[in-house]
């Protein structure tokens, strides 16, 4: 979590969300990917932190199937994240803040866990819960800052 934690510091270096994601191989000790979200640096929707790892995890193993791998990630995967996960076939899911808003393995919605999909990864949430959650929130803080109305002269 660390890692995908310093993967969130450098989404906002570019000026995105701070979400950052690893994809460990199969010995869950060899990082296979990371990303972080590079919404605003490409202009991409589907540019998400879990997305890109899973991308470069896939081209580093040479498939799609991620199977065996597991996707760590600072914050509970949106529905697309979520759909992604269950299509490249993780076995396992970690992340940090609960996304109480747009999470879907587990707060809001639970898709990668439902019966009716063929591939159902195991979801271990709050790892380093409070740190990630405290990168959100300072970030989301900063920003309002910025966009407070200067007061005018004259």
């Amino acid at each position: 979590m660390r890692l995908a934690l310093d993967e969130a510091h450098r989404a906002v270096r570019g000026g995105d969300v701070p979400v950052g994601a690893v994809v460990l191989s199969p010995d869950g000790t060899t990082v296979l990917a990371t990303g972080h979200n590079e919404r605003e640096a490409t202009g991409d929707p589907t540019a998400h932190a879990e997305v890109l790892a899973l991308r470069r995890a896939a081209s580093e193993l040479g498939e799609w199937r991620l199977s065996g791998c597991t996707l760590v990630v600072t914050l509970e995967p949106c529905v697309m994240c979520a759909g992604a996960l269950v299509q490249s076939r993780v076995d396992r899911v970690v992340y940090g803040a609960r996304d109480e808003k747009a999470g879907a393995a587990g707060s809001l919605w639970d898709l990668v866990r439902d019966r009716r999909l063929n591939h159902r990864p195991e979801v271990i949430e709050g790892v380093l819960a409070d740190e990630c959650a405290r990168t959100l929130t300072e970030f989301f803080r900063d920003r309002q800052t910025d966009f407070r109305p200067r007061p005018t002269l004259g």
